[in-house]
């Protein structure tokens, strides 16, 4: 297991919007998970709008697609808990769900923090609720990256 260096990127919210998306699937997870991102985002001085919840982690994409189109938020947080069971089906949704959100950011050019767990068991999946906090925080930094990189291109207009 890998460890992340230390962050070097701007988690100040002041001035940012961030959306916030929830699967209902596994409730009792992304309900913590929804929990840690919002601290965060309090925590820096981020407005967390909208907060919406969808019936499970395939509809994520589609509702950042559609929350990014109304050009409100500088990024969005993506929470779920996808478990794995007897079937291939964790495999797809899982897979299906992280393509999905990765192309509405690369399209939009707006950050989709991926805060999807995907675990083998429910135990698991409670040990990792802190990553809606990391989730949150990722959305903080890249909003702020992708807004100095943009500063910069002006600039040099």
């Amino acid at each position: 297991m890998g460890e992340k260096s230390p962050r070097t990127g701007s988690l100040e919210g002041r001035g940012l919007t961030i959306a916030v998306i929830a699967a209902r699937y596994n409730h009792d997870i992304t309900e913590k998970l929804l929990e840690g991102a919002l601290a965060v985002l309090a925590e820096h001085g981020a407005t967390a709008d909208p907060v919406v919840w969808v019936p499970g982690c395939i509809e994520l994409p589609v509702t950042a697609q559609a929350i990014i189109e109304t050009g409100s938020a500088d990024a969005v947080v993506a929470l779920g808990c996808v478990i794995k069971g007897d079937t291939a089906h964790f495999e797809h949704v899982a897979g299906q769900c992280a393509a999905g959100l990765m192309q509405v950011s690369l399209d939009s050019g707006i950050p989709v923090s991926f805060g999807v767990l995907t675990t083998y068991d429910h135990v698991q999946a409670l040990a990792r609720t802190d990553k809606g906090r990391e989730a949150a925080e990722t959305a903080l930094e890249m909003a702020n990256l992708l807004r100095t990189l943009g500063d910069a291109a002006l600039e040099a207009l």
